[in-house]
């Protein structure tokens, strides 16, 4: 049994997620049919992250395991193959020892969030950016993050199905510049709570419309209260785009 690490980009518009589900098409399942495709064998894809319907990825981690002798190279030329026209492909694949997991083996990962920040209309990058409309104030959003930064409880951009064990999370990087129309808010964490980059990037863009201001985003965090949210942000703009693991 060899086991394989993939990294694996994905527009998650079509899918209700990465996560296998019974009500629709995942990215794990679709990664796992190639599989069996390619090898004749059933075998669980495991993922750094579970990302929610709609939500991207540049550089998701994966791993699974083949029985078949099969190259890497070969291997992911064959996962493509098979996975076509679904809009997933395998970036690399490589070898790795039996207990690296992409999930477990993990000590970082890092989010990307694009806005649109213009009047007319998305066209070539509906569903892959969140457009706001209204005018907003970057440098207010970039002064803000930097109150979440760190360790705190963050119950309240906690979503109210997250099944992790504790609020409690270290933020280590929450930052936001321009680029023409295009607003890019960057986190990363060993790990994230369910909707908390959404939720962040959500009460932002209400400190960069002017509708709150940085003490009430600070004040939002200390309510540890759910309903103490200002906004969830739409999954569209959202790409998870890196995994990080010890001696990468």
């Amino acid at each position: 049994m060899t086991r394989f690490a993939l990294t694996v980009e994905y527009d998650g518009r079509p899918f209700m997620g990465w996560q296998r589900q019974a009500h629709g098409p995942s990215v794990q399942q679709a990664l796992e049919q190639a599989a069996l495709a390619v090898t004749d064998e059933a075998t669980a894809v495991h993922a750094a992250g579970r990302t929610d319907a709609g939500v991207h990825a540049l550089a998701m981690r994966a791993h699974l395991d083949v029985a078949k002798p099969i190259a890497p190279f070969r291997l992911m030329e064959a996962l493509n193959a098979r996975l076509r026209p679904a809009p997933v492909a395998v970036l690399a694949c490589v070898v790795v020892p039996d207990d690296w997991h992409a999930r477990f083996s993990c000590v970082g990962r890092a989010y990307e969030y694009r806005i649109v920040n213009r009047r007319a209309p998305l066209t070539a990058g509906k569903g892959l950016a969140w457009q706001v409309a209204r005018p907003l104030d970057e440098a207010a959003m970039q002064a803000s993050a930097a109150r979440l930064v760190g360790r705190h409880d963050f119950t309240t951009f906690r979503s109210a199905h997250c099944q992790a064990d504790s609020p409690l999370r270290t933020l280590d990087r929450l930052e936001v510049t321009r680029a023409g129309d295009r607003v890019t808010v960057r986190a990363a964490a060993r790990s994230f709570l369910h909707h908390q980059v959404r939720s962040m990037v959500g009460c932002l863009a209400l400190v960069g419309l002017g509708r709150w201001s940085a003490s009430d985003l600070a004040d939002a965090l200390a309510a540890r209260d759910r309903a103490a949210l200002g906004l969830n942000a739409p999954p569209d703009g959202l790409w998870f785009v890196a995994a990080d693991y010890p001696g990468d």
